[in-house]
């Protein structure tokens, strides 16, 4: 019986050979393949800064004071950590809790503060 088998080998060695190759070509294909699907099904990770969060550090704003500040002599009202509202006076300043009180007393949210709608 091993006699049959090495003589078959012998007399195809070629057409195994290639046969072979072709086998390894297609499974490494199929493994490829495989890899970018589950590289396209994964979602990209967004980070956005919806809350606002400030360095204690560089901030100036007690917290105590509302989420929202515009100024006296304004029509815009600001997140405390944007640049509008930092360049503020500190005597200018009205403080409110809520987006909502802010607009009932006239204001609008300022177009260069991120996050307000």
């Amino acid at each position: 019986m091993l006699s049959k088998i090495i003589k078959f080998y012998k007399d195809n060695e070629k057409d195994l050979i290639l046969a072979t190759v072709i086998i390894l070509v297609a499974l490494i294909s199929f493994g490829l393949g495989r890899l970018s699907k589950i590289g396209e099904s994964r979602t990209p990770i967004t980070i956005e800064n919806l809350t606002g969060a400030v360095d204690n550090a560089t901030s100036s704003v007690p917290s105590a004071k509302g989420n929202y500040v515009a100024s006296k002599n304004g029509n815009k009202y600001h997140y405390p950590w944007c640049s509008g509202a930092q360049s503020i006076k500190e005597e200018n300043k009205i403080w409110f809790s809520t987006a909502e009180e802010a607009q009932k007393a006239g204001y609008q949210p300022a177009s260069n503060c991120k996050g307000l709608k």
